[in-house]
Formats: C-alpha cells, sequence, structure tokens
C-alpha cells in the first residue's frame, strides 16, 4: 500500500514521542501509508486515523481526544485539502499537511489540494509537497528531535 522499500542496516532508536498520522479518505491511504512507514523506520510510534475527512466530520471528532494528545500531525487529503484547516482548529501541535494527487474534477492531480493548504489561515500548519508522505515524516521526525 505504502509503495515504499526500505532497507534496515541497524536497529532503530525506539523513541518515545508519537505520531498521529489521518488521511481523509482511502484514497489517500498510500500516502499516509508511506508517512507512517518512514516515521515507524525512524523508530516513532504511530497513531493511525484513517477515512476521517470532512465529509463524514464525525468520526474525526470521534478521535479528538487522543489527537490532542499528539506532539506532532500529519494530515494527508485529496480533492479540495480542508481536513488539516479542520485538524488545526482542533489541536494545538504542528500540522503537517500533504496533499494528494487523487481527486476528480478540478483537482488537477493535487494542486487544489496544495493551494487550498497554502492558503489555510491556521498558523499552526505547514505544508510538504503533492503526495510526499516520506517528507511530511521526516519533517515530523525532525520537529520531534527539537524539542
Amino acid at each position: 500500500m505504502a509503495r515504499t522499500v526500505a532497507l534496515r542496516q541497524t536497529a532503530a532508536n525506539l523513541l518515545s514521542d508519537p505520531i498521529a498520522i489521518l488521511c481523509a479518505g482511502t484514497s489517500d491511504l498510500p500516502v499516509a501509508e508511506e508517512a507512517r512507514v518512514t516515521a515507524t523506520l525512524l523508530g516513532h510510534p504511530v497513531s493511525q486515523y484513517y477515512d476521517v475527512g470532512v465529509a463524514g466530520l464525525h468520526r474525526l471528532l470521534a478521535h479528538r481526544e487522543a489527537l490532542c494528545q499528539a506532539p506532532v500531525v500529519i494530515v494527508c487529503a485529496g480533492m479540495e485539502g480542508a481536513l488539516p484547516s479542520v485538524v488545526a482548529g482542533l489541536v494545538s501541535a504542528p500540522i503537517i499537511a500533504v496533499p494528494t494527487s487523487v481527486g476528480y474534477g478540478a483537482a488537477f492531480g493535487g494542486i487544489a489540494a496544495l493551494l487550498g493548504m497554502l492558503n489555510s489561515c491556521s498558523p499552526n500548519i505547514g505544508v510538504v509537497n503533492i503526495d510526499n508522505g516520506f517528507g511530511a515524516a521526516c519533517l515530523a521526525h525532525s520537529i520531534l528531535n527539537r524539542r
């Protein structure tokens, strides 16, 4: 699912700082899984919250308490890319927004989601490039290592 290959030459240091990874819909799963695999290889425990997009907001709100405990959150979303802004309004942690290339109509291969995320008014969002689950996990790792 993650479309990744890894060669672990040494055992990863197990870190205590968890990373929460969310994806809006099932079409975003490959990118979210790429982030999960990368974060795991970097030694982080991962909490996954999949299919929690804004079209079914109740599914996201069911995890609000757990999300508020996460020190950093990766949010993968396609279409209009609204999910990171919604999550940023619920938690105080840094949000790493990952636009995905899924969608139809005017999604333009992820450009619509990218522009929506870049134009968010939430101050705790940073955006990586389209489909860059790897980069999102590496950024989360860097944020957590600075704590």
